[in-house]
């Protein structure tokens, strides 16, 4: 009896996330923008510490944009040690744009701010002096594609957006990465659909902090950055603020505006997972001991209740699980991953669970939202 609950109730959160979770799981870029191109002046600001392995291609990348209108970089090197500002700068000379790449040093870090906060606080003061039509904040580890910031500033206009992000396409290059990555990409759409941040009905607001374009207007509007300057998942806080305010945001994944961030092992997978889980629970205890038992029934319980379950268990079992597998195919399809690790979601999320738990665990040790050697969810 108890097996049957457990399995009926597994089909029926599948049936909600199929069909009432605003259809999350149909990831899909979005549609050429409207318009023709236009000479809007872009200013681009990327916090970065210690991004040796990555700013050059990033700023390569941006440098070389098909965008007719002005396009100015301001990199804030935060404290890095390893050569990252002066790989930006060789990577600006190479391309012959050297004049169109600002490189500050981000000043010793306030208290009340999370380190990538301040050094995107600290680029935005830069903004002043180039008076951009549009601010691009992106990480310093993004390849941006030919055409990625003219097309996002064609759907800004054309949608009328203040804000206007990507979910870029993550690294699968890494049997760790083949694995788990593409199951990110589907829980944040499922924390974040889509089709309900971009409701300007909806009080649901998302974005991805890889690529974001957003008006110096709406940014005013909300108070600056300062306004969310303690935000540990600042993306979605952001999106949250100016769409409390008023603006219309919108998120899409991306497959050809790329991270070329590297996950070499399950270990750091589970420590990406853990910087910001607790954070997304608002480090209730009691929510996350919900959010494990729900996680057990949803994911763990069909395969279980298909292999051990008897009678009418067994094949409730048998449709919850291919219900997932149908939701996080897409997902699979668009990593280019076989069709088999839809089927594989459920050891996947133990895997997340299991990382999940464990950011609480940093954050009761006192070493939660570890990022670049800073602990930023202190008790």
């Amino acid at each position: 009896m108890i097996a049957t609950l457990i399995g009926a109730a597994s089909v029926g959160a599948w049936l909600y996330l199929l069909l009432g979770r605003g259809f999350f799981w149909r990831v899909e870029e979005a549609p050429e923008a409207a318009g023709p191109m236009v000479n809007a002046r872009v200013t681009v600001v990327i916090p970065a510490r210690n991004e040796a392995d990555g700013i050059a291609r990033t700023v390569r990348s941006l440098l070389t944009q098909n965008h007719p209108g002005p396009l100015t970089i301001v990199l804030v090197d935060d404290h890095s040690t390893d050569g990252t500002a002066d790989l930006a700068r060789a990577a600006a000379r190479a391309v012959n744009a050297a004049d169109r790449l600002i490189v500050l040093p981000a000043r010793d870090l306030p208290s009340g701010w999370t380190g990538k906060l301040w050094a995107v606080s600290e680029g935005l003061d830069r903004t002043r002096e180039t008076a951009p039509d549009f601010i691009l904040l992106t990480d310093a580890d993004i390849t941006h594609a030919p055409d990625n910031v003219s097309t996002l500033v064609r759907r800004a206009l054309a949608d009328d957006l203040d804000l206007t992000s990507l979910m870029v396409r993550l690294s699968t290059e890494t049997l760790p990465e083949r694995a788990l990555i593409p199951a990110f990409v589907f829980f944040f759409f499922m924390l974040y659909p889509p089709r309900w941040a971009a409701n300007p009905a909806s009080k649901l607001a998302a974005a991805a902090g890889g690529c974001m374009l957003v008006r110096p207007a709406a940014l005013e509007k909300i108070g600056g950055i300062a306004a969310i300057r303690g935000a540990l998942i600042d993306d979605c806080s952001l999106a949250a603020a100016i769409k409390r305010a008023g603006g219309r945001i919108r998120l899409d994944p991306s497959t050809r505006t790329r991270s070329s961030r590297v996950y070499g092992s399950a270990r750091e997978i589970w420590s990406m997972i853990a910087r910001t889980a607790f954070t997304q629970l608002h480090y209730s205890t009691p929510l996350l001991v919900g959010t494990l038992l729900g996680l057990g029934v949803t994911y763990l319980a069909p395969p279980l209740l298909t292999i051990f379950g008897q009678d009418k268990a067994r094949w409730l079992g048998i449709v919850a699980w291919l219900a997932m597998a149908a939701c996080f195919y897409p997902t699979v399809r668009l990593y280019d991953r076989s069709a088999a690790w839809a089927f594989a979601l459920p050891a996947i999320a133990l895997f997340y669970s299991a990382a999940t738990f464990g950011s609480a665990v940093n954050y009761w040790r006192g070493k939660g939202g570890q990022w670049k050697g800073r602990a930023q969810a202190i008790r």
